[in-house]
C-alpha cells in the first residue's frame, strides 16, 4: 500500500505546474518591453485532467505540462505582452498555488495525526 494516494501526488504535480506557469508569466512581464517577444503560458490543468482520467497514478505522477506561446495578439514593435493581462494571470495564478500548498499541508497533517507525530 502506496502512503500517497493518487490525490496527493496530483496536488505536488499541480503545485509543480504552477510554479512552472508562474515563471513563465513573470518572464512575460520581465520582458513586457522587449521587441517581438512572444508571451508564454504553461498549461498544467489539462494534462492533470487527462492523467486523472485514466485512473493511473503512474500517469498522475509523470504527467507532463505544455508550454505555449501566444503568437496573435502583438503590438506594433511586435511584442504579444499585455501587462494588465499577464498581471491579472500572475495574480490568479499565485492565489491557485496558494491553495494548492495549503490543500496539500492538510492532507500530510492529516496522516501525520494519525501516525501519532503531530
Amino acid at each position: 500500500m502506496e502512503l500517497f494516494d493518487t490525490t496527493q501526488l496530483g496536488l505536488q504535480r499541480a503545485i509543480e505546474g504552477a510554479a512552472q506557469r508562474q515563471t513563465a508569466l513573470a518572464s512575460n512581464l520581465a520582458n513586457a518591453n522587449t521587441p517581438n517577444f512572444k508571451p508564454k503560458d504553461v498549461d498544467f490543468h489539462s494534462a492533470l485532467q487527462a492523467a486523472f482520467a485514466t485512473g493511473d497514478r503512474k500517469a498522475v505522477s509523470s504527467a507532463g505540462f505544455q508550454t505555449t506561446t501566444q503568437t496573435d495578439v502583438m503590438r506594433q514593435d511586435g511584442n504579444g505582452i499585455d501587462v494588465d493581462v499577464e498581471s491579472a494571470k500572475m495574480a490568479q495564478n499565485g492565489l491557485e498555488y496558494q491553495a494548492l500548498v495549503q490543500v496539500a499541508r492538510g492532507r500530510i497533517d492529516i496522516i501525520e495525526s494519525a501516525m501519532g507525530t503531530s
